[in-house]
């Protein structure tokens, strides 16, 4: 590696951390701030919160991973062509080819960090996460045992516990269900205890009453009962997240397991073969990415007016692999079969890079086609 090449990647490697800090925190925050209003809304303690929102955090990177190396390599050509720097090196012999070798390392490194975290940490962290949720979705004095306040766990229920005893108990108990418009119950107790079984969560009262008011001729029926049984099962699970997806396996059971997959996701072969083929691809696109970035605007040459016109080119080329690369999970979903054309849009832009290198160390196609275009002109 030569300086240049350190040189050239240095700047590739600082403005991509520049921009990977600055888009992660954006996407971070926005993911937080939601998360945070349905745990802590739920009573849930502010540790639970980081610790939620730490686990989310590799598929953030993931997600942004590409578009930062793009951004990268797109700013730091654009100021090495408008400082002249790249001018002079070509006047020293360089070729675009030999040029786009910085391009190709820094590409090859994100690749590299996108790997590590399509095939490892995002499934872990998703699992963990699965796990974590569930944990708290069974624990219900976070959510539905706090002595003192009246809760709303749900639209329309309203719960209130005097006092809650060491052992467990639960002191004066009031429940109110106004879910059916058409009637409405309200249980009092004097003693109530929580009750988990397999087929979920119940809230035993002892000594109590129920009243329930009728809507349609407003007439109140009054039962008292020595002890009974109200399902709070889906108070609990309110909003419950379901992370058992396909997505969240690990690479190495998606190709020795992939049966086993479909049968715990209720997931399809195409969908497996989806998950598994597109970890490879989006590590691949890292590297397409930055090379379209970069090949793109050593188009034209220096120009005291900037080189606008080739990032804005750059851009909708990888807008366009981004729509081959959409129409192309349908089919592959559909299809499992068909799983080679996942790597179809890195392929083309792969071809779109040589063919931009190409342009750009023969610039005198493009000054004939420019002067061909100015002689067509009736202006």
């Amino acid at each position: 590696m030569t300086r240049f090449d350190r040189y050239v990647l240095s700047q590739f490697m600082v403005l991509f951390g520049f921009f990977a800090l600055v888009l992660v925190s954006i996407f971070w925050i926005n993911k937080a701030v939601r998360m945070f209003d349905r745990l802590i809304g739920d009573g849930q303690p502010a540790w639970v919160f980081l610790e939620f929102t730490a686990l989310t955090l590799p598929g953030v990177i993931g997600m942004v991973l590409p578009i930062a190396a793009f951004a990268a390599a797109v700013y730091v050509t654009n100021r090495l062509s408008t400082e002249s720097e790249l001018t002079v090196v070509q006047a020293t012999g360089y070729s675009p080819w030999r040029l786009s070798r910085p391009a190709l390392m820094f590409g090859v490194i994100i690749a590299v960090i996108m790997s590590l975290l399509s095939h490892y940490l995002i499934p872990t962290s998703l699992g963990e996460l699965r796990q974590r949720e569930a944990e708290v979705r069974q624990s219900i004095s976070a959510r539905f045992l706090e002595e003192g306040v009246f809760l709303h766990p749900a639209p329309g229920i309203t719960f209130y516990i005097r006092d809650i005893t060491p052992n467990g108990e639960l002191r004066d108990v009031f429940l109110s269900d106004r879910r059916d418009p058409l009637s409405t119950i309200e249980y009092t107790s004097t003693q109530a205890y929580l009750v988990q079984d397999p087929g979920g969560t119940s809230l035993v009262m002892v000594s109590g009453l129920a009243q329930t008011l009728r809507g349609d001729d407003a007439r109140l029926f009054t039962t008292h009962f020595d002890d009974f049984s109200y399902d709070i099962s889906s108070l609990i699970a309110q909003n419950p997240t379901t992370l058992n997806k396909v997505e969240f396996a690990h690479t190495g059971d998606l190709i020795l397991r992939p049966k086993e997959i479909m049968d715990s996701t209720n997931a399809t072969e195409g969908m497996v073969q989806y998950a598994l083929h597109n970890r490879f691809s989006q590590a691949l696109m890292c590297v397409v990415v930055t090379l379209i970035g970069f090949a793109t605007l050593l188009l034209g040459g220096f120009s005291r007016f900037g080189i606008w016109w080739q990032i804005v080119t750059a851009f909708f080329l990888l807008v366009g692999i981004k729509v081959i690369e959409g129409s192309i999970t349908g089919i592959v979903i559909a299809n499992a079969a068909l799983w080679p054309l996942m790597y179809g849009p890195v392929l083309f832009g792969l071809a779109v890079t040589m063919l931009l290198l190409y342009l750009a160390d023969r610039p005198g196609i493009l000054r004939a086609i420019r002067l061909r275009r100015a002689m067509e002109d009736p202006a």
